[in-house]
């Protein structure tokens, strides 16, 4: 059967093992979670984590059901539909060869990017955006040489309206 790409986010107890005991359940099932994402909310005794991941749609609901039984997630919600907003960033180190530098740089300023540090020849910076922007961004700064990159991974909030 075909996989599909999840985004789900949970409100959990900010506990020790809870991220643990989510990951398991996914590795049980031989899950990879492609990207994950855990931080305190608003509330400093709750945690928000964010996980993508790819997954047979049928295994997938009963793992959703067992990850609600775990007696730390307080909520559980299916962020893969259109109703919630989707945002990554990322920090990308690019080769910056004299000759290439107004070209990255207005590529940067494309994708509202923000320079971090401009070396002689090397550039850092960030962008932030949903994970096909993200992807696009790379793909055009590729052939200058990406040297290093970090991604945060998928962060997700429900639309109320």
């Amino acid at each position: 059967m075909e996989k599909t790409k999840y985004t789900l986010t949970m409100l959990v107890e900010n506990e020790p093992g809870v991220t643990a005991r989510i990951t398991g359940l996914f590795a049980g099932r031989g899950y990879n979670i492609e990207t994950i994402c855990g931080a305190p909310t608003a509330n400093p005794k709750m945690s928000r984590i964010t996980i993508t991941t790819h997954a047979n749609p049928l295994l997938f609901e009963q793992c959703m059901k067992q990850i609600k039984r775990l007696v730390n997630v307080i909520k559980l919600r299916d962020m893969t539909g259109e109703n919630a907003v989707k945002r990554e960033m990322a920090l990308i180190c690019v080769k910056a060869k004299p000759e290439n530098q107004a070209r990255i740089k207005k590529i940067l300023t494309e994708f509202n990017g923000k320079m971090m540090d401009e070396g002689s020849q090397q550039y850092i910076f960030e962008v932030t955006g949903d994970e096909g922007a993200i992807d696009l961004l790379l793909e055009k700064l590729d052939p200058f040489g990406i040297k290093k990159l970090s991604r945060s991974g998928v962060l997700a909030l429900y639309k109320e309206s």
